[in-house]
């Protein structure tokens, strides 16, 4: 089996996004665990205990990995769909599916940009966290990763049984 146009460019953009992942992850150094603690957290007050218990170089850490991550989103959600490209061009998918593989990747760098920005609010104006903001941030950074992690997930599979044709003809 060769690699095709679309194999190619799904390949070099999920290079990107591993490569664009680990910097974050760099950046991010130990203070990572509670960037995601506050991604799930579901009240104010569970959010505002994650930030105090980050010291000035954890909280430096936090704010540096802003501005890779708002590069990233589009890195990820470009590599999902020429994943889904490609994978359209090695077996059929129904309309729905097409949709939805062209749709969530783009609704899933969406909410991530919003939790960005919200995020990035939050860490310098702590008396604008509230229950509502932080359920609303969480909600949609759940949605985030439900949708990206369930397009990949999709992907795979279909990739796996695509590969798995090939390699029995």
């Amino acid at each position: 089996m060769t690699l095709g146009a679309l194999d190619r460019r799904m390949l070099g953009w999920s290079a990107l996004f591993v490569v664009s992942q680990a910097n974050i992850a760099r950046l991010l150094g130990p203070a990572a665990p509670k960037v995601l603690a506050v991604q799930t957290a579901w009240s104010a007050q569970r959010y505002r205990q994650i930030l105090a218990s980050m010291d000035e170089t954890e909280i430096a850490r936090f704010r540096s990995h802003y501005l890779p991550d708002f590069v990233h989103p589009a890195i990820y959600a470009i590599a999902l769909r020429a994943g889904a490209r490609s994978l359209a061009e090695k077996t059929p998918l129904s309309p729905a599916v097409t949709t939805a593989l062209a749709v969530a990747p783009v609704a899933s760098a969406a909410g991530d940009y919003i939790e960005n920005i919200v995020g990035l609010i939050l860490v310098d104006n702590r008396e604008q966290i509230t229950d509502t903001v932080v359920r609303a941030t969480t909600v949609v950074s759940t949605v985030k990763w439900v949708l990206a992690i369930g397009t990949l997930t999709y992907l795979s599979q279909g990739f796996l049984r695509a590969w798995g044709k090939a390699l029995l003809r």
